[in-house]
């Protein structure tokens, strides 16, 4: 008996080996049962509105193993595909995933703050299926080779959209060539700077000199450097609220302290260095992107003639700067708190007529979550709550909701939150309903009503939430990443297996 064992051992081994082999080169049973709540790799998704490149039309999108392999418009269907898997999402929006390129998720270090599960479940619900994690607020910050390998080995299994980095440039590598190329070689698809302090110490602020060694090795790259566009003036210190003269649970209070002088100074500044950006010019191939403008004045038309003399520069904006005005805020409601402040109603109208003549390039969440305590929500003391609006999960329907009085198209949606952002972050599959590209696309009915209250929030702390115990229309059905059902009508594929996106 044990020398018939022994001769149907190599029998066996080659048996397991050739099921090992088969399984491997075929892992969609397993890879489907985990990472998508779709039983097959390849099917059609039908509607009547698909927000293409081209416009929107009422057609077929063929998927297949990740990749969109074909467009049919309606009236080409029947002729020329015969459809099978067919999901048929009826008087739906089809539209590319959003792109958010400005999200703290704070994960490894303060992944009690957020985390990659907890904030990657929340932008899969609110349709954002790519977004790039900012380098601060994570513990450490992401500034080295080494801090952008912990970053990626904590993102690894437990995302469940493709997520890609910023790295951070701070003093401490500003001036050091091989030290910016090591961490642009690790991966990381730009830079990250500040002109104002972070709130964070090991990621420290920067003046313009840093700021111009940063672009000089960008431009080798063609990657961009992202710049939060704040600076104090000499001449202001603390604008009256020093000795108790304001009350700091006065929203007007804290606005005081952060004037749009600040925008507008770390601008000026900014704008002697993108000269160098130009075609010709010693760093071109760079290019540098403003983040969260809330100034719609004198910053903007800064921004307007830097871009019409041909300066590698795009600005953003953010949803909460045209969802509320500083009026409106209650005292000592500090979910409100953010920097730049939000500011007053005029500057949110002038904010949308520069987001709908293209002045303003593409919008961002600067989802900036932390821990209730930090936000002092009982004492309301503006001046000493953590700044940041926790929004991850709503800024579709909040476009959509908020837009509707400026007449808002679907297709604007797509390039405010798709196309645009994917062309910052050097994402050339995504971004877009298109042939090749990934099958990242969000479904979602614009005249659905919800009370955000009702809903299922997957946000770590959804009470500081600005937005919470809002009513909003345009409400996610499903979310597909790389052609994976990876969220649908409340429910999430029972494995996080989007892909961590490095920079080549």
């Amino acid at each position: 008996m044990e020398a018939i064992q022994w001769k149907l051992l190599p029998l066996l081994t080659l048996l397991a080996s050739f099921l090992l082999f088969f399984y491997f080169q075929n892992p969609s049973k397993k890879y489907q049962k985990n990472c998508s709540l779709l039983p097959h790799q390849h099917y059609w998704i039908t509607s009547n509105r698909i927000v293409t490149p081209h416009g929107v039309i009422s057609g077929a999108v063929e998927v297949k193993e990740g990749k969109i392999v074909s467009i049919v418009k309606e009236e080409e269907k029947n002729g020329k595909t015969k459809l099978e898997n067919v999901i048929d999402y009826g008087e739906a929006v089809v539209m590319p995933g959003l792109v958010d390129v400005h999200a703290h998720l704070d994960d490894p270090g303060r992944a009690e703050w957020e985390g990659f599960p907890s904030g990657t479940k929340a932008a899969a619900a609110g349709g954002i299926t790519t977004l790039v994690d900012m380098p601060l607020n994570s513990d450490p910050s992401t500034v080295s080779r080494e801090t952008l390998q912990l970053k990626i080995k904590a993102a690894e299994s437990r995302i469940y959209v493709d997520v890609g980095f910023w790295g951070g440039l701070v003093p401490e590598n500003a001036f050091n060539a091989s030290a910016l190329e090591d961490l642009l070689n690790a991966g990381v698809l730009g830079l990250k700077s500040f002109m104002c302090p972070s709130g964070i110490n090991d990621f420290p602020m920067t003046n313009a000199s840093h700021i111009k060694e940063g672009l000089s090795i960008l431009a080798k790259y063609r990657r961009p450097l992202l710049v939060h566009a704040e600076k104090q003036l000499d001449f202001e210190s603390d604008l009256g609220v020093e000795g108790g003269s304001n009350d700091a649970r006065s929203y007007l209070t804290y606005l005081k302290t952060r004037p749009a002088s600040w925008e507008e100074a770390a601008i000026r500044d900014l704008l002697t260095l993108t000269k160098d950006t130009r075609i010709g010019a010693p760093a071109e191939g760079a290019h540098l992107h403003i983040v969260h403008l809330s100034d719609s004045s004198n910053s903007l038309d800064l921004i307007k003639d830097a871009k019409s003399g041909g300066d590698s520069v795009t600005v953003e904006t953010c949803p909460h700067y045209l969802a509320f005005s500083a009026e409106e805020i209650r005292d000592g409601d500090t979910r409100f708190k953010c920097s730049p402040p939000i500011r007053d109603a005029a500057n949110k109208e002038k904010l949308w007529e520069a987001l709908l003549a293209g002045h303003v390039d593409m919008l961002s969440s600067d989802h900036s979550p932390t821990l209730p305590e930090l936000k002092l929500l009982d004492d309301g003391d503006f001046l000493r709550a953590w700044g940041g609006i926790s929004s991850l999960q709503f800024v579709l329907p909040v476009t959509w909701s908020y837009g509707q009085k400026y007449g808002v198209t679907l297709e604007q949606l797509a390039l405010w939150w798709s196309e645009r952002p994917a062309s910052l972050a050097g994402q050339e599959l995504k971004g877009a309903i298109a042939i090749g590209n990934h099958a990242d696309m969000v479904v979602w009915d614009p005249d659905v009503e919800f009370d955000l209250d009702d809903d299922p929030i997957y946000l770590k702390h959804a009470g500081i939430s600005a937005y919470m115990g809002t009513k909003l229309s345009g409400k996610v059905s499903a979310t597909f990443v790389r052609g994976n059902l990876v969220f649908k009508d409340g429910k999430h594929a029972p494995a996080a297996c989007g892909v961590p996106i490095l920079a080549k």
